[in-house]
């Protein structure tokens, strides 16, 4: 038996499949969303997660229109304190001794210690 498909239903499923892990990733940013909301109690999570299960596409448009500008918020709160957490793992194993070292030859450099030449190349090694 020989499998053949034209060029339409090659088209098709690729559409399909498309929209399939489009929707895929919306459904699991609303439950990462719901479950990350601080400001809902759990009776509401609950509620939100029942809706997004059994009515799924509109449960998770009503939820963006509901909580859309919720969703950013939480976004950017994560984002601000992995930003924060990864500061502070570099200041803490030394992370940050590689600016504080070109300020520091920086200010050499203005002072008139080292030349552009030294400079430059200590800022090399320093850079890798």
């Amino acid at each position: 038996m020989k499998l053949t498909w034209n060029q339409g239903e090659v088209f098709w499923t690729v559409f399909q499949l498309t929209c399939f892990l489009l929707l895929l990733g919306l459904y699991l940013m609303v439950f990462r969303d719901i479950f990350r909301s601080h400001d809902m109690g759990g009776v509401a999570k609950m509620i939100w997660v029942v809706f997004v299960i059994f009515l799924p596409l509109l449960g998770v448009l009503l939820y963006l229109i509901a909580r859309g500008g919720k969703m950013t918020q939480h976004n950017i709160d994560v984002a601000v304190a992995e930003a924060a957490a990864v500061k502070q793992h570099h200041r803490s194993t030394g992370g940050s001794g590689t600016i504080d070292e070109l300020e520091r030859l920086e200010g050499l450099k203005s002072r008139g210690v080292l030349t552009e030449a030294e400079f430059a190349s200590q800022k090399a090694l320093l850079l890798g």
